[in-house]
């Protein structure tokens, strides 16, 4: 297990990635969508797994999330889940950043 180091490391990484281009209230550029798609692989991937079939927390799939809101699953991208390892991601994303990620995991079956 990654050490409290490690983590601020990853962790100012991020924020790094996140503020270099902040999201507009537009539809994504390719190179943001393409930032995104990198996040979910290897952020959200480090605890639900690099395939995202669940880890430390539950199966993203398209499968697994099936039938879920868009708007939902973005909230809890967001705002996280209290008493769990689920984090809020809202200091460091945008809401139409959220809302992409929701739409892209509950599309994306061939990853």
């Amino acid at each position: 297990m990654p050490s409290t180091l490690a983590w601020g490391i990853i962790f100012l990484a991020f924020v790094a990635m996140i503020t270099a281009n902040p999201a507009a209230a537009e539809p994504l550029s390719p190179s943001r969508a393409n930032e995104l798609e990198r996040l979910v692989r290897q952020d959200c991937g480090s605890c639900h797994g690099m395939t995202l079939k669940g880890g430390l927390g539950p199966d993203i799939r398209a499968m697994a999330l099936s039938g879920s809101d868009p708007e939902t699953i973005a909230q809890i991208i967001l705002d996280g889940v209290p008493g769990t390892p689920m984090p809020p991601w809202r200091p460091l994303m945008s809401e139409d950043d959220a809302r992409w990620i929701a739409n892209y995991l509950l599309k994306e079956t061939d990853r």
